[in-house]
């Protein structure tokens, strides 16, 4: 059964082999050695009298009894965190660690200048990185597997994410400069680009493609598009573009952290774009780590080439839902 003196490390063990599907994975992303990876589950499992994992299965899956677990792990070890976090609210400053989600290219322009800012102003936290697909982040919030995270607004995630904007960037085109598009002027019509066979960002074939902003503009020009071949990210896009597979359509962002040579890269004329925004769980509170990461985030500049946006969405304070009321300030809050 399972007792008040289970230890925490096992339950650390068992949650790196959910969320990495493997022993070895785990092991890597807890930082154990994988023989005591092992050995923490099979603990965990002789406690619970069950087995967590169906191990005949690549990558392990887990059992009924596992799911069940799972929950309440993560439970326990998230009410440790906002024990410490009260503890370090004492001690004078915000520590601890905090998990932020990001898809590729804000990862790559945004990133590193915000974890530069939080190295210097609060060097008692410890940001771990999580790169995904733009809707794979909204499953690894749910997940707990991320606490904070960069997300483009379209498609819109489900409640209880809630969001503070961030910036504005326009929608490119990507082609070879022999292309005929070469010879219109910027920006370039719609209606010129839906001519030719595109490539956009997202995953071919998905139902769930046709929520993204590029989908959206051709479709509220009057184009239902029919990508050649999607990607989300944003080199191979280039890459693609490059070997004559197609014209690219995607967002500046993106293209501004790819290798552009032997490519031209056009605006795109409509006014849209892509509308980013910082997302969290509002059923969750927020640790000081994670208020001050977000507090990082709404404070820095918005990378090269986008704009910046505003408006009244709020952040909730540790331990509850409610808005703040200064919109462009966590401070004091």
């Amino acid at each position: 059964m399972l007792r008040p003196d289970v230890r925490l490390e096992w339950f650390v063990s068992f949650l790196g082999v959910v969320d990495t599907g493997s022993f070895s994975a785990a092991a890597e992303a807890v930082h154990r050695s994988q023989p005591r990876v092992s050995m923490h589950v099979a603990a965990l499992e002789r406690e619970a009298g069950l087995p967590l994992f169906d191990r005949s299965k690549r990558p392990v899956e887990l059992t009924e009894a596992g799911v069940v677990l799972a929950d309440h792990a993560r439970s326990i070890l998230r009410e440790l965190a906002f024990a410490e976090a009260a503890m370090a609210d004492r001690r004078g400053a915000a520590r601890g660690v905090v998990t932020l989600g990001s898809y590729p290219s804000a990862g790559a322009a945004f990133v590193p200048a915000v974890l530069d800012r939080l190295a210097r102003h609060s060097p008692a936290i410890k940001v771990v990185l999580v790169e995904r697909a733009t809707l794979e982040l909204d499953s690894a919030l749910t997940s707990g597997e991320i606490d904070v995270y960069l997300r483009p607004m379209t498609p819109p995630p489900a409640p209880p994410v809630r969001s503070r904007p961030l910036w504005r960037e326009p929608l490119v085109v990507v082609h070879p400069p022999g292309h005929p598009l070469a010879r219109l002027p910027d920006p370039l019509p719609v209606a010129a680009v839906a001519a030719y066979p595109l490539i956009t960002i997202g995953r071919l074939g998905s139902p769930t493609a046709m929520g993204f902003e590029t989908y959206k503009v051709f479709r509220r020009h009057g184009f239902e598009v029919e990508a050649v071949q999607a990607t989300n990210q944003p080199q191979t896009l280039v890459s693609l573009v490059r070997h004559g597979l197609g014209v690219g359509v995607t967002n500046q962002l993106a293209v501004s952290t790819a290798d552009t040579g032997g490519v031209m890269v056009r605006r795109l004329a409509d006014t849209c774009g892509r509308r980013v925004a910082v997302h969290w769980d509002s059923t969750r509170p927020l640790t000081p780590a994670a208020r001050t990461l977000l507090e990082e985030i709404l404070a820095a500049p918005p990378p090269l080439g986008t704009e910046p946006l505003s408006d009244l969405a709020e952040v909730p304070h540790p331990g509850e839902v409610v808005p703040l009321r200064a919109p462009h300030s966590l401070t004091g809050a």
